[in-house]
């Protein structure tokens, strides 16, 4: 925590923890996606959620928005170099799930 009470970790947190920003990430840091290709490959999450979590993001100055054309509305989203610097994030977060949820799933059944 810095001595203004800015705690960067939970900040990063709360960007993180917003439902599907995550998916949206891990989406795009296997490239540039349309917005249908994106919708396809998160799965699950209404058109219109999608667009708020893309604005943000490109709010947030982690997504790029490229329009590709106007009739019909076609876009293209990337992750700017920010945004690719979250691959350290969710490889961390891949390591540690193969690593410990099949332990914590385990102990969840054993307690039922």
């Amino acid at each position: 925590m810095t001595e203004d009470g800015f705690c960067p970790v939970h900040h990063a947190i709360q960007i993180l923890q917003e439902k599907w920003t995550l998916h949206i990430i891990r989406t795009l840091l296997q490239g540039p996606c349309g917005f249908n290709e994106l919708s396809r490959a998160v799965g699950g999450c209404n058109p219109a959620t999608l667009t708020h979590r893309l604005e943000s993001l490109e709010e947030l100055g982690l997504v790029k928005k490229e329009v590709l054309s106007m009739m019909p509305p076609r876009s293209s989203y990337s992750l700017t170099p920010a945004g690719v610097e979250l691959q350290g994030v969710v490889d961390a977060i891949g390591k540690w799930a193969m690593n410990h949820l099949s332990t914590c799933k385990a102990k969840a059944q054993s307690v039922k």
